[in-house]
């Protein structure tokens, strides 16, 4: 399961350099798969289909940071536990129902995208 950071969130950049996937964007900022990753031009994500790794894709807020789910691996093959939630002070991120992974799935997007 991917994590998301809720609207309670303040702001206060603590999570954005935990993330050893490049997931978290601040608000307004537009995101790449090819952020801090090995991805780079047209690549095949894990269903197969291909993806410019370099294609810039509109923020998903304009508000808070926000976690990009087909990049959150919950820091499973990184840490013990989501790096993101261990520093947050107001405790917004949290799991992110609409995206539930097993930790083979998790580990398996890391590997995608470190490769």
């Amino acid at each position: 399961m991917a994590i998301k950071i809720t609207n309670d969130c303040i702001n206060c950049d603590a999570c954005i350099s935990e993330c050893p996937n490049n997931a978290i964007y601040e608000p307004g900022e537009a995101w790449r798969y090819s952020d801090g990753t090995g991805l780079k031009g047209m690549v095949k994500d894990l269903k197969g289909n291909p993806v410019d790794a370099d294609s810039e894709h509109a923020p998903v807020s304009d508000e808070f940071y926000y976690i990009i789910a087909d990049k959150c691996t919950e820091c499973k093959g990184f840490h013990e536990e989501p790096q993101c939630a261990s520093v947050c002070p107001v405790d917004c991120c949290l799991p992110d129902e609409a995206h539930v992974e097993t930790e083979d799935q998790l580990l398996a997007k890391k590997s995608w995208m470190h490769i």
